[in-house]
């Protein structure tokens, strides 16, 4: 019995999210059925980094699985991709230690969120970005993402159905970035909670047009309290890019 650590990729817009749910087309019920139809019906179940939500898409999701068979890594993604659907790739393929654990070792995550700021909307980038027609100050925004980075409560920045009862996290970096006609936020931190990023990008959202000032975010954290911070920017915008198995290091 090896184990395997995979990189994954997919195009969330056809899924209900990452994790398994009865009646529902989800990534890991896709990849799990692959497996199975490599092991002549035996069920290998797979863990992973951590769920996205629907619609939400992913670079480099990490998965691991324990298999008896003995395939090269290489055999292995090409088997794979073979078997999974077109809206879900296998990047990678390496064989770990049998304790590594794809969700318990992670030491940082990086999130990022596309928004297509032009006039007119992209019929190609409909499912993959969101439009934000409106002027945006980008210097007001990034005095109000400087608030965020440390350690902090996130309770204001966390989906008040969430189940976590300890909402501490530490963000690292977030950082912004215009590349044509779309502006790229990035996040990486030691983990998110619930929406914690659509949170706060749909919250810097409204700083840089001029409803909020760049100061609340401050108050926002210290009052923990869901209600006081901005909309849940939409999930089609959102990717989950890279996984860190190492500490972070600017």
């Amino acid at each position: 019995m090896s184990r395997y650590k995979c990189i994954i990729s997919y195009d969330g817009n056809q899924f209900s999210g990452y994790q398994v749910q009865p009646n529902k087309r989800t990534v890991q019920s896709e990849f799990e059925y692959a497996l199975q139809k490599m092991h002549k019906g035996e069920q290998i179940k797979i863990i992973s980094s951590g769920r996205t939500d629907a619609t939400v898409h992913a670079l480099g999701q990490v998965v691991h699985f324990d298999s008896p068979l003995s395939i090269p890594v290489e055999g292995w993604r090409k088997a794979l991709n073979s078997m999974l659907p077109e809206d879900i790739r296998v990047r990678s393929v390496d064989t770990v230690e049998p304790d590594f654990h794809a969700r318990f070792d992670v030491k940082a995550k990086e999130y990022r969120y596309r928004l297509l700021i032009s006039d007119e909307s992209c019929v190609f980038k409909r499912q993959y970005t969101y439009h934000y027609p409106y002027p945006l100050n980008l210097h007001a925004m990034k005095e109000a993402a400087f608030s965020l980075a440390g350690t902090h409560d996130f309770t204001s920045f966390c989906a008040s159905k969430t189940e976590v009862q300890d909402k501490v996290r530490t963000i690292y970096q977030i950082k912004m970035e215009k590349q044509g006609d779309e502006l790229i936020l990035s996040f990486i931190g030691n983990g998110f909670l619930y929406n914690m990023v659509r949170i706060i990008v749909g919250t810097l959202l409204e700083v840089g047009n001029g409803k909020r000032d760049a100061k609340e975010m401050e108050s926002i954290l210290t009052a923990k309290n869901r209600s006081l911070a901005g909309k849940t920017a939409p999930g089609q915008g959102l990717y989950l890019w890279q996984v860190f198995y190492e500490e972070w290091q600017k």
